[in-house]
């Protein structure tokens, strides 16, 4: 599979949110990524939930579902049968989709997804050393003068 047939870095961002405190791709998200229908998505899940703890994967509270929609576009939300909570799947969920759905381009994409977690990390991971870098520059600053 060529990579231009694949999703951009942009197209995958856009689809991580922050959901307690995790960062999670919805199943609707996923299966359009993978040009799967959600139904199919989530029947491959249930018929595999062993391989999903809640670290891995949970559904939305009604609560979270109902932020969640007021944040959507109405013109995204046509596509995304609103009227059940979409499951989140951390990391380590999306990477263990890869394990239960069985077409080349949902591999591909899950790998093109699990770069772009790990590079998120590191982003961060750096900006945690820069951070107390500055703060370590400062405390010295501050005792010079």
């Amino acid at each position: 599979m060529a990579e231009k047939d694949l999703v951009t870095v942009e197209q995958i961002t856009k689809k991580i949110y922050l959901i307690r405190g995790s960062k999670v791709m919805l199943d609707w998200d996923l299966a359009d990524l993978y040009r799967v229908k959600r139904k199919n998505l989530k029947q491959s899940v249930r018929r595999n939930i062993s391989r999903f703890p809640e670290d891995f994967m949970f559904k939305l509270s009604k609560e979270e579902f109902a932020a969640l929609k007021s944040h959507i576009a109405v013109s995204d939300s046509d596509d995304k049968n609103l009227r059940s909570a979409p499951m989140a799947f951390t990391e380590q969920g999306v990477a263990m989709l890869s394990s239960i759905l069985r077409s080349d381009r949902a591999i591909q994409v899950n790998i093109q997804i699990i770069r772009i977690f790990t590079k998120m990390r590191d982003v961060i991971s750096e900006n945690k050393e820069l951070r107390k870098t500055v703060e370590e520059l400062k405390q010295q600053t501050d005792e010079l003068f």
